[in-house]
């Protein structure tokens, strides 16, 4: 038996999907130790936009490193931090107008949540967050409390309260669903916080996806995203944004909102902010709204991460000009025309998403562990979610080469056919 099989946790997951040893990486590709090429699909659960080892990134670290430069240094000044904030304050806000603060916390996705949510409780003074169907937010417990997923509640071992969950708006219909999503959750909210007999009293935030990565890729109507935020401020309700996984420029914008016309109180991201694969999370805050912290009130030892402050300045040379942008869009582009006939032959499968995250609803989560698995088996890395794990996700790195970005589609339609044919004559 092997190490991992000896002594790592059984909680374990993804080397369960991926039952190899990964030895080295390169921007869309992992080798095990055996030598094998892998197509990466996955890029670190949306991690990895510039790829593995971004050699741009790497060569700032190392040299970094090398000067002696600061490493760990909590939440105090450095330069690297200051280069950091600089770059990303004339890069990313002040293009857009927005005179969001920058808060460092803990380098996790659920720990920028965690803030979101305590912040808007102190600003609002009042205790309840609406997060929405299938929505996955974080595995700590407030941000688990904001969490749909059943299996992953299930695990807190305590109540998970002051969160309440509504339908999700999704731009189309999803098979099979009874939510009453669109408008219509919008309409019943209002409904709730307005009316002075209803008993329920507004809540603290709004809190939501504007894609729902792991809740199976779905996007939400712009409509009903727009009623949302109106909602919000008619209430005195903050709006938080969760771009943790489809921020970063996944959907061919810095921002998965940029073409959404909303203006979020909050905005939380990690993941592909540190760039290289260094762990880092930030959330951007309004002065009015930060202004409720006092000093350390949401403190953590690693908040201060150099490296991926280096790193993510690196990051942020990609948003300089549009060459990445129109990338992104165009090799959307490629996906979905690769994608589509497959939805044209096989009545069950139903293709959403925006730019380079991408679902493939195979209509059943058995279907798509099929899948998932014959692709690794040839060479493709990629991943399912949604409910029952029947969609398979796509979410390569941004930066994925013209010829890996054909290999592996063609590997996943191949693939995703025979599924469906071998189902089909079951």
């Amino acid at each position: 038996m092997s190490i991992f099989e000896q002594r790592e946790s059984a909680i374990k997951a993804y080397c369960r999907v991926y039952p190899t040893v990964f030895d080295k990486a390169d921007n869309a590709r992992q080798t095990d130790e055996n030598g094998k090429q892998y197509i990466d699909f996955f890029a670190g659960a949306g991690v990895l936009n510039f790829g593995h080892n971004n050699q741009r990134m790497t060569a700032a670290v190392v040299d970094y490193l090398q000067s002696g430069g600061v490493i760990h240094s909590l939440d105090m000044h450095t330069t690297a931090k200051r280069r950091y904030m600089e770059h990303f304050t004339e890069t990313i806000l002040k293009p857009r107008n927005m005179t969001h603060r920058l808060q460092f916390m803990g380098p996790t996705g659920t720990n920028s949540v965690e803030a979101a949510m305590k912040l808007a409780r102190r600003a609002t003074g009042r205790q309840d967050i609406v997060a929405f169907s299938h929505g996955f937010h974080g595995m700590t417990l407030g941000a688990l409390s904001a969490t749909a997923n059943q299996y992953f509640r299930n695990a807190a071992g305590v109540p998970l309260n002051h969160v309440k969950h509504f339908a999700f708006g999704c731009d189309k219909p999803c098979p099979g669903c009874e939510l009453g999503c669109g408008m219509n959750s919008i309409d019943q909210l209002r409904a709730i916080y307005t009316d002075s007999s209803s008993g329920i009293a507004p809540p603290a935030a709004f809190l939501l996806e504007t894609i729902q990565a792991e809740g199976g890729v779905k996007v939400a109507d712009k409509d009903w995203i727009q009623a949302l935020a109106q909602l919000a401020k008619e209430v005195g309700s903050l709006l938080i944004v969760d771009d943790i996984q489809v921020g970063m420029g996944r959907t061919g914008s810095f921002f998965s909102f940029d073409d959404l016309d909303i203006d979020p109180d909050i905005v939380c991201l990690a993941k592909g902010i540190g760039g290289l694969g260094t762990p880092m999370a930030m959330n951007l805050v309004k002065p009015e709204f930060d202004d409720h912290w006092s000093p350390g009130e949401h403190t953590g030892t690693f908040r201060g991460q150099n490296l991926s402050f280096v790193a993510g300045d690196v990051a942020l040379d990609y948003f300089d000009d549009d060459a990445l942008m129109n990338k992104v869009r165009q090799d959307g582009e490629t996906v979905l025309k690769k994608l589509q006939p497959l939805a044209e032959q096989h009545d069950a499968i139903n293709i959403t998403g925006k730019g380079m995250i991408v679902g493939l609803d195979v209509g059943d989560g058995d279907l798509a562990k099929k899948i998932v698995a014959q692709c690794f088996d040839q060479g493709l890395l990629i991943a399912s979610c949604g409910t029952g794990g029947r969609v398979v996700k796509l979410i390569p790195p941004l930066t994925i080469p013209d010829e890996d970005l054909q290999q592996g589609l063609d590997i996943l339609a191949k693939v995703t056919d025979s599924v469906m044919h071998m189902e089909a004559a079951a």
